[in-house]
């Protein structure tokens, strides 16, 4: 496929109203405000998004609001992960009807299938759709790994296009380009800390949760570097560690929708049983986004 993955792509929380609804009218203009700030695409219903929380309809408008909003300024990924494999053809499709420029399937949740069940499940699901199709490994969430072997066979699907992995652990991101490095695809980092260095390692960008809250600093990490300024996007990977490291002052991802309300963009609650985050730790998040240039006390 001539679709590659690439540059800076916000893993968007999905907005919400006091009663939990989808709140259209912010969402409209927090994907300009992401676009604006020099993102490369947009990602939609992944974990950031709270997909595991939103009904089939709430998961269609969201697609829908973001693919119209959009204006095919920058590419529109979907996420359309779940446990079994005949659910997510059943959201990739719907995806596809909605007319996204691509999916992201998760690895599945709960249950623990082996590489080569794995392997017939991404398969299946490729071969369901002529939408490009990013895996996306995320074993902290998921409990399930996509080894480096597997997602080089995968890599051989016309369709299959590249990885999010938000492993952490660098060595498998590494292994995943140096195993695919001579096919047409392409690895995206989902660990914010780890954007520059995969860069360097021949990475393609990332699909980055705190692209939210400051959309620009992410992606001068991207700009910079392709741009030959390799310094400038170290530097850029620096002033954002903060803000990836606090992550655990609650969550996930409370510490991205109360970011956004402290900046005045107000994304509302995050789905329960997820709460709100306390006034301490309120007021640690606000001494960094100081820190980090993005509020004026």
């Amino acid at each position: 496929m001539n679709f590659v993955p690439k540059g800076i792509i916000p893993a968007m929380v999905t907005p919400l109203d006091k009663r939990g609804k989808v709140n259209e009218r912010v969402l409209r203009q927090f994907i300009d405000y992401l676009i604006d700030g020099g993102s490369h695409g947009i990602f939609v219903l992944g974990t950031t998004g709270e997909f595991y929380g939103l009904s089939m309809e709430e998961r269609k408008t969201v697609l829908e609001i973001s693919v119209e909003q959009t204006r095919g300024r920058v590419p529109v990924y979907a996420g359309t992960g779940a446990i079994t494999t005949r659910e997510v053809i059943r959201l990739t499709r719907h995806a596809e009807e909605a007319k996204v420029d691509a999916v992201s399937v998760l690895t599945p949740m709960f249950v623990t299938p082996t590489q080569k069940e794995l392997i017939n499940h991404f398969r299946a699901v490729a071969e369901s759709t002529s939408l490009p199709v990013v895996l996306y490994n995320n074993p902290p969430k998921t409990g399930v790994n996509l080894a480096a072997a597997t997602v080089q066979t995968l890599a051989d699907i016309p369709n299959i296009v590249g990885i999010k992995d938000s492993s952490g652990d660098f060595t498998l991101s590494g292994e995943y380009i140096r195993l695919t490095r001579d096919k047409d695809f392409h690895v995206l980092l989902g660990r914010d800390t780890l954007i520059h260095a995969g860069l360097c390692h021949g990475g393609t960008g990332s699909i980055a949760a705190c692209a939210n809250v400051a959309p620009r600093i992410v992606a001068d990490i991207y700009d910079k570097y392709v741009a030959g300024d390799i310094k400038g996007s170290l530097e850029a990977q620096f002033r954002l560690a903060p803000l990836r490291i606090a992550f655990s002052l609650g969550t996930f991802p409370a510490v991205i929708k109360e970011g956004l309300a402290l900046l005045g963009i107000d994304a509302g609650p995050c789905i329960g049983p997820v709460g709100p985050m306390t006034d301490e730790e309120r007021a640690q998040l606000r001494k960094i986004l100081v820190e980090m240039g993005l509020l004026v006390e």
